[in-house]
């Protein structure tokens, strides 16, 4: 028999371990139109599922304004007809990715840092996600394919971290993730772990006792980056998420992506900022779109980027400014985006 959803808007949820968090997540346009009290006559009929399914957990929706189809966490998830009007230079694979993968499940391209594909699956489906269209079918992710990745990194005594991706890494179950680490610090040569995930942002619960304990006890240096691209997303529940993972000596990032109706101001991104270190994370990147297929409606032309990075910098010190970045397929880095 089927669980009955929890209506989070109570706060019950919360409470809920972040499986069941997850296991409950919102995945109908229907299903979040009667969440918001929005209607499809405001909204459209959400039709874009078809390119990109919707997924969302009621935790993340508990932060959206009702009634305000213009909310900029809803922006983010909701599948607009926009994405139907995809120019030619938008691609399936904008960071040609495909050209850096040469055993499945791990991406080499930059000198010193490896980046696994550790799960296919996220937590939230954001629209604007390069990797929308990413073929998982060719990557692998058993103990077998764990091996591999470790047969390679031995090869390469150049790579001194490896980044943990997908996906979100942190949809492996922490006796998973354990063990995958356990693999990577016998290798002598690394010397960090970076976990990128939106999963602690989007269910807090996520940061568990168990995923703490095993940062504490991990030979690594710990690096978590979060993904956070609007101040509305940080409640008490994040802050006290952050609070945790600094208390472990997690060092903790943020990165964000430039939005087109979501955070295209440099006030918006002053308070990100504020917020970000008030609770113990780091402005680290602010990501011009990448650009990929049905996210065309995101982007800012690069002119109008810089004009509003200029303003930030103008209203923070230095290292509140996250560094303005773009991603050029085939680099051996991420570019400077300001000049």
């Amino acid at each position: 028999m089927k669980s009955a959803i929890i209506p989070c808007s109570t706060g019950v949820c919360h409470s809920l371990d972040w499986k069941k968090q997850l296991s409950q997540a919102i995945s109908t346009p229907q299903q979040l139109l009667e969440r918001l009290n929005l209607t499809a006559e405001q909204m459209g009929d959400g039709q874009a599922q078809q390119l990109f399914r919707l997924k969302v957990p009621h935790a993340y929706v508990d932060r959206m304004q009702k009634g305000n189809p213009n909310d900029p966490l809803l922006r983010q998830v909701w599948p607009s007809e926009q994405e139907f009007n995809s120019p030619s230079q938008y691609l399936i694979d904008p960071l040609g990715e495909q050209a850096s993968n040469p055993i499945p499940g791990l991406l080499h391209k930059y000198q010193s840092r490896a980046l696994t594909i550790s799960t296919a699956s996220c937590a939230i489906n954001c629209r604007y996600c390069f990797r929308r269209a990413f073929n998982y079918a060719d990557q692998a992710f058993s103990r077998q394919a764990w091996q591999q990745w470790i047969t390679y990194l031995k090869a390469h005594p150049e790579i001194n971290e490896v980044i943990l991706s997908g996906g979100d890494p942190l949809m492996l179950a922490d006796a998973k993730l354990a063990e995958l680490i356990s693999a990577l610090e016998q290798l002598p040569q690394l010397k960090r772990l970076r976990i990128h995930s939106r999963l602690p942002l989007v269910i807090p619960e996520r940061i568990t006792d168990s995923l703490l304990d095993l940062a504490a006890n991990s030979r690594l240096k710990w690096i978590l980056v979060w993904h956070i691209n609007h101040p509305q997303e940080i409640d008490d529940r994040v802050a006290a998420a952050a609070k945790r993972c600094q208390q472990a000596n997690i060092l903790q990032l943020n990165q964000a992506v430039l939005l087109r109706g979501v955070n295209a101001d440099s006030g918006v991104l002053k308070q990100l900022s504020e917020q970000l270190f008030d609770i113990d994370i780091l402005p680290y990147y602010l990501h011009l779109l990448d650009k990929v297929t049905g996210a065309a409606h995101f982007d800012l032309p690069k002119p109008e980027a810089q004009a509003i990075y200029a303003q930030l910098m103008a209203q923070l010190p230095g290292f509140l400014v996250p560094k303005l970045v773009q991603e050029v397929a085939g680099e051996p880095s991420k570019s400077f985006a300001f000049w």
